[in-house]
């Protein structure tokens, strides 16, 4: 994948001369795709003249400068780990969540840093205050990223995606009635890498029975990236009355786990590291299964939270849930080791990586104590594994009790568990600077607010 737009910025900033240029976009041209010289030149030519008749530089008029640019961070979103799933991420996503606040309030807004969000039907108006009709029904929205590693595998990739999406509405006790599909192509993409996503999507579309509603299908960069890359997600809408949400977690639930066998990063630990036959362990439904028969029970008034173990794995999870319940949990590692599929486990340790911080793609239930026994026993029924693996407490704090009794307090790493070469080259520690770098991310946020709240009133104005 070659971003001629982003490559050619560089080099102008670089102080690179027009012919450098050029001749550097032909070998890219070159390298991606089977295309004379002459129309190579052609293109490159053009991308050359639209980057230097945009640079914002040339702009003299003060508002379109601010209107079109950007406040820089100076810090990148690789340094940040924004996507690993660790503390790095945690940080800017706080921020994002606080960006997305408006005078429209949702019921559960992103804030909340919950697996999705949702608004209370009768607190939806239209334009003339009409209050829509809905005694406590919720409308609950997720929206899921493909997984960055699977471009090349689309099948997969739409599988995991779409039943990921899936899992966070479920979790909030929604039952989903839509799915929505955003995809976007490399140039040099095999039109094929479409239908074998959309293949991965529609699987999961049957087996849970969720219609298909909507979607768009793009080029990345429309003519100025090439390459074959996939990118994009998958979007759900799902209805419920009884929201499970985590800040109804209370002091003394139980925190129960089912089974589980990974989906997209699992599949991409075991395609990467040349362990392909662990990628069928992640190919099932449990987790929707298990959520159904939650969900239709006659106990349900009594499980206060669900979650599913992705971001950051167990560790990453538990450190968020607790952030918005306001309480702390004790785990017992030992009862968490056993739920997680033998040959994933096999392959972490093969591999040397962290189980508690890669999704798992478990289900995490928040219940009292008194319905415990009986959903662990109902899970069993239909052949999903389940247990009590801890309990909560006002600490605040994530404690895991290892099999030698030894307790101790666990913390979300900067970024999740390296799951491949490249990312164990990288690293998940802390960097040094981080205390810059976030002050840095803040004052970029604020100026984005600022930029925000001018633009609205500019707007405002001009319709007064």
């Amino acid at each position: 994948m070659s971003d001629l737009e982003g490559l050619t910025r560089n080099l102008l900033k670089k102080g690179y001369t027009d012919q450098q240029i050029i001749q550097r976009l032909v070998k890219e041209y070159h390298d991606f795709k089977e295309i004379e010289d002459a129309s190579a030149i052609k293109l490159a030519t053009a991308i050359l003249d639209e980057c230097q008749k945009s640079d914002k530089n040339q702009i003299k008029d003060s508002f379109i400068k601010e209107l079109l640019d950007i406040n820089k961070a100076e810090v990148t979103v690789g340094e940040q780990g924004v996507g690993c799933r660790g503390a790095g991420d945690f940080f800017v996503h706080k921020i994002i969540a606080e960006l997305s606040e408006t005078g429209s309030k949702a019921f559960l807004a992103p804030t909340s840093l919950d697996d999705a969000g949702a608004v209370k039907l009768q607190d939806i108006k239209d334009s003339n205050n009409f209050l829509v009709s809905g005694e406590n029904l919720f409308i609950v929205t997720k929206m899921e990223g493909i997984h960055s590693r699977l471009s090349d595998f689309p099948f997969i990739c739409g599988f995991h995606v779409t039943r990921a999406c899936l899992r966070d509405l479920l979790v909030k006790g929604a039952k989903p009635i839509s799915i929505m599909v955003d995809v976007h192509l490399g140039d040099d993409a095999d039109v094929s890498k479409l239908f074998d996503f959309m293949a991965g999507v529609s699987s999961i579309s049957e087996l849970a029975k969720v219609p298909i509603t909507a979607g768009s299908t793009l080029r990345i960069g429309g003519d100025m990236v090439i390459g074959d890359r996939l990118v994009g997600g998958v979007s759900a809408v799902g209805i419920c009355n009884n929201l499970l949400a985590r800040r109804n977690i209370s002091i003394g639930d139980k925190i129960l786990m089912t089974e589980g066998a990974g989906g997209g990063t699992i599949t991409t630990t075991a395609i990467y590291s040349g362990n392909h036959n662990v990628a069928k362990e992640t190919i099932n439904i449990k987790f929707l299964e298990a959520c159904e028969l939650l969900l239709n029970s006659d106990y349900l008034k009594d499980i206060r939270a669900m979650c599913d173990v992705t971001n950051g794995g167990l560790r990453g999870d538990l450190y968020e849930i607790n952030y918005e319940a306001n309480c702390g949990v004790t785990i017992y590692e030992k009862e968490v080791k056993k739920l997680v599929n033998q040959n994933v486990l096999n392959l972490l340790e093969k591999v040397q990586i962290d189980y508690l911080g890669v999704s798992l793609d478990a289900l995490l239930i928040y219940c009292s104590e008194s319905i415990s026994k009986k959903i662990i026993s109902d899970l069993k029924s239909i052949n999903i594994e389940c247990a009590e693996i801890g309990f909560v407490d006002g600490s605040r704090e994530v404690s895991m009790i290892y099999s030698d009794e030894l307790k101790k307090k666990i913390l979300p790493r900067f970024r999740e568990s390296a799951y491949t070469k490249v990312k164990q080259v990288i690293g998940e520690e802390t960097p040094e600077l981080i205390g810059e770098m976030e002050k840095k991310i803040e004052v970029a946020a604020n100026a984005a607010l600022e930029k925000r709240e001018k633009i609205i009133k500019y707007i405002k104005n001009i319709h007064s």
